[in-house]
């Protein structure tokens, strides 16, 4: 089933929990969370205790985009504040391979990451191991920003790769995407669409999400 990814960086953090009720009761199903450290990527966002703090009154799924470096250091506190997919970036890990390992020790779903940079190669030896592989199509650390489509014929290759050795990983892309472009991103691929601005800076954030899950429904 295909799904759509909120990303709760565009929210308004002063109606967050509104918010995040909006998308749920409007068939959302996972919020993506980008968590920042400053020297990965230059800006700073949050941690685990803002996640927490709602982790109570949603069921979405949180899908945890750590944009910080060596990851491994932080899996157990974002483990415990609520994450279900704990997502790292293979060029900010010293060893993705014990990364992996660690998340999938404390029974939750493990993801990598490449930057627009980074080719699919870098990750192939770690796809028989994650749930779940995100294709950046934009720099990661900053919103707003338009999607690179070159980075499209990424996910055209993972998912190739995923038919011919028989793997079951997601495909997750984040950056650029909204109704303009969603279908070209879906024809590409895709499993699950990550969409910030054009959410949550929507005039009604419940109709785009609902609009956007039309479409990423006609390709499942």
């Amino acid at each position: 089933m295909k799904k759509l990814s909120p990303s709760m960086l565009s929210a308004d953090f002063g109606e967050l929990n509104s918010q995040i009720e909006i998308i749920e009761r409007a068939g959302a199903q996972y919020l993506h969370i980008d968590v920042m450290d400053g020297v990965f990527v230059p800006n700073i966002s949050f941690g685990a205790p803002v996640y927490k703090c709602i982790r109570k009154n949603s069921g979405l799924v949180f899908d945890v985009h750590l944009m910080i470096t060596e990851p491994i250091r932080y899996i157990e506190d974002f483990v415990k504040a609520g994450a279900d997919i704990v997502n790292f970036h293979v060029e900010a890990a010293e060893d993705p391979g014990k990364t992996i390992e660690k998340i999938r020790s404390f029974g939750v779903k493990a993801g990598i990451t490449i930057k627009p940079n980074t080719p699919v190669s870098a990750v192939e030896k770690y796809l028989d191991k994650v749930d779940l592989v995100l294709v950046m199509t934009v720099e990661p650390g900053f919103g707003g920003q338009k999607l690179i489509p070159e980075c499209l014929k990424k996910i055209t290759e993972l998912k190739k790769i995923r038919g011919e050795r028989g793997l079951s990983y997601e495909i997750e892309v984040d950056g650029g995407v909204g109704l303009g472009n969603l279908r070209e991103v879906m024809e590409s691929g895709s499993d699950v669409i990550v969409a910030g601005s054009a959410v949550f800076g929507a005039d009604d954030i419940g109709k785009t999400v609902r609009e956007m899950l039309d479409i990423i429904r006609e390709y499942d």
